[in-house]
């Protein structure tokens, strides 16, 4: 992929760093200069991490580090911030566990110190996605703000007073909290709010009854609103469960705000209307959060890296 500029927003005037926020798949990675622009912006395959999984990966970050800085050489990063999934202790530069990179307690931060010879931030990826909407994103009017990214699974992430509650890399698992009694979700509980309300599942639950395998859940939707009632029902449930979740978060942590991405956040009205519909006639006395969409989307773990660099510098 060619040099490109996120925008909007750039992340700012600021030391030049070097940015990747890894996933299962993919890495996307890029090199920010001190206008804050991202040069080489590309998305590359996450290799296979083999048998020491940790090590594996911060080679390949050296590697497109190393590409990065031979095709820019006018910019000289002076740190490096990395975001992975899984669970994250950042305060102790420790990836506690990722199924799907698979590593347990590695201690990530330090490996990529000592091999990259830079100042390194290390984070939790949908946390720094949050960071990054709180920063500049659909998050920046509030300090009180939960953060739930709705895609093929859900991941979240919780700021009080305008910094993360982390809880050791544990808190934030919005998509793994209880809200009925089945069905049973891929983490091996029940019920959890991602096997009924991502747009994975919701994909998934109208082909195993329909036998028709739709062009993922904006295409259930779209079947709904046309008059599809196996498509009206497999919505409605997603609804009332992401509507119950809301209601237990609203009354925990009373957030200002709820910001909504991922794929699922691109169906408009027909999730924020109906949700702050359903949210306003569960609750009573509590303060209603304004439900607001990403601002972000797909950059934002990139960004909050990015930004997350610059603050170790």
């Amino acid at each position: 992929m060619s040099a490109a500029a996120i925008d909007p927003p750039s992340i700012g005037e600021g030391a030049p760093v070097l940015a990747f926020d890894v996933g299962g798949t993919d890495i996307k990675s890029a090199i920010f200069d001190a206008n804050g622009i991202a040069l080489g912006l590309r998305r590359t395959p996450t290799p296979a991490l083999g048998d020491d999984p940790a090590a594996a990966l911060i080679e390949e970050l050296a590697r497109l580090s190393d590409e990065l800085r031979a095709q820019h050489p006018e910019v000289a990063p002076a740190a490096l911030g990395f975001v992975v999934p899984g669970i994250v202790d950042a305060d102790a530069g420790i990836g506690v566990f990722a199924s799907n990179l698979g590593w347990r307690d590695a201690p990530l931060r330090a490996l990529a110190a000592e091999r990259l010879q830079l100042p390194i931030a290390f984070d939790h990826d949908v946390r720094s996605a949050s960071w990054a909407e709180h920063q500049l994103g659909g998050a920046r009017a509030h300090d009180d703000v939960v953060v739930l990214i709705i895609g093929t699974g859900i991941a979240g992430a919780i700021l009080v007073g305008g910094e993360p509650y982390t809880a050791g890399g544990y808190a934030g698992e919005i998509g793994h909290s209880p809200i009925a009694d089945g069905p049973v979700c891929a983490c091996g509980a029940r019920g959890c709010l991602e096997a009924v309300a991502s747009a994975g599942a919701i994909a998934r639950r109208y082909a195993a009854e329909t036998g028709t395998t739709p062009d993922g859940a904006r295409d259930v939707i779209a079947r709904a609103a046309a008059g599809d009632t196996v498509a009206a029902r497999i919505w409605d449930d997603a609804l009332d469960a992401l509507t119950m979740s809301l209601a237990q978060l609203t009354a925990m942590f009373a957030p200002e705000a709820i910001v909504i991405g991922g794929g699922l956040s691109r169906a408009g009205g027909a999730l924020f209307d109906e949700l702050r519909r359903r949210l306003a006639a569960r609750l009573s006395f509590h303060r209603l959060p304004e439900l607001l969409p990403a601002e972000l989307q797909g950059d934002a773990g990139l960004i909050g890296a990015a930004l997350r660099a610059r603050e170790s510098t």
